[in-house]
């Protein structure tokens, strides 16, 4: 018995020994991502509610497709509007503010790339927090938003659907005639020789 449990005592030790330990705490968190949006520095957004459409308690969310290079500099003739509000004076008002939004660059493996991303404007009516006061005017600017693009599908040539004639082509029109042709007229009849070297017809005359 006292061999059984020294024996056990010593498989136990060696499993402990070379089981793994837990990972250190922060070893996940101190890897940077591959690749990082790039931030907003506007401390306010620099976009206009339309008056007319406020008083009206128009609201809507428009997002913008926007290009900004390794430096940050936004190009604003690539502004584009990628989803509309529905409401033509929101997304001029927009697309208008768009030139004076500022952006740290987006990197990549912690070097600053240019990058094609898209910008949520939202306009809404801020609630004061004294009763009876009117709404204020409120337009935020969310995080940036990468571009997800779909999966390339390769293009499947066309399946014929058409069938094809396997059969062979008799051609019925033409038909050789592989059949011997057998001469029925009779033979003509042979000379008959005399006794005196002449020769006679085999009937007489």
């Amino acid at each position: 018995m006292r061999h059984g449990a020294v024996g056990l005592l010593v498989a136990a030790t060696v499993w402990a020994c070379g089981k793994a330990g837990p990972p250190p705490d922060g070893a996940a968190s101190d890897t940077p991502p591959s690749e990082e949006p790039p931030v907003a520095l506007n401390p306010a957004p620099p976009i206009q509610y339309p008056p007319r459409l406020f008083d009206q308690r128009v609201e809507g969310e428009v997002v913008l497709r926007l290009f900004i290079d390794s430096t940050g500099r936004l190009a604003p003739e690539s502004t584009r509007v990628a989803e509309s509000s529905g409401y033509s004076g929101l997304d001029s008002a927009a697309v208008a503010g768009a030139p004076r939004l500022r952006y740290a660059p987006a990197k990549r493996h912690g070097i600053a790339i240019s990058t094609l991303f898209l910008q949520p404007i939202q306009f809404r009516h801020s609630q004061s927090s004294q009763p009876g006061a009117p709404a204020a005017p409120a337009v935020t600017v969310p995080e940036p938003q990468p571009i997800t693009r779909p999966p390339v599908r390769r293009a499947t040539p066309p399946t014929d659907t058409s069938r094809r004639d396997t059969t062979a082509r008799r051609d019925t029109t033409k038909r050789r005639d592989t059949t011997k042709r057998r001469d029925t007229t009779p033979p003509p009849p042979k000379p008959v020789t005399d006794t005196g070297g002449r020769s006679a017809s085999a009937f007489p005359r």
